[in-house]
């Protein structure tokens, strides 16, 4: 079955870096669509980047400071995160839909704090 299982959330200052990385399993990982989405307590979940082939998105909130990449090969995605905020604060989730069904990570919560 499709899994997802994120890693690299921590505590971080403001300014620092973190890379959050998905393991992929269960699909033919390399023809689908791999989205990073995060949510904070009492609000919705909301789309971070997306990488497909060829095309990447970011959202206007992370745009010059993530950069998400993906390795076929390995059937991984991650996200690389620079000059995080206190307001990236978030459990970040790894996600995909393959054959119309929507898969979810468990998450990885991101903590930027001085």
């Amino acid at each position: 079955q499709v899994q997802l299982v994120e890693s690299g959330g921590g505590l971080v200052q403001p300014g620092g870096s973190l890379r959050l990385s998905c393991v992929a399993s269960g699909f033919t990982f390399s023809i689908y669509r791999m989205n990073w989405y995060r949510q904070v307590p009492g609000k919705e979940r909301e789309l971070v980047a997306f990488i497909s082939i060829p095309n990447t998105f970011y959202a206007d909130f992370v745009k010059g400071r993530f950069t998400i990449s993906r390795d076929n090969a390995k059937n991984t995605v991650d996200l690389q995160m620079n000059s995080l905020k206190p307001e990236d604060t978030a459990e970040y989730y790894c996600n995909t839909e393959v054959r119309g069904n929507v898969y979810w990570g468990k998450g990885t919560l991101v903590t930027v704090s001085s």
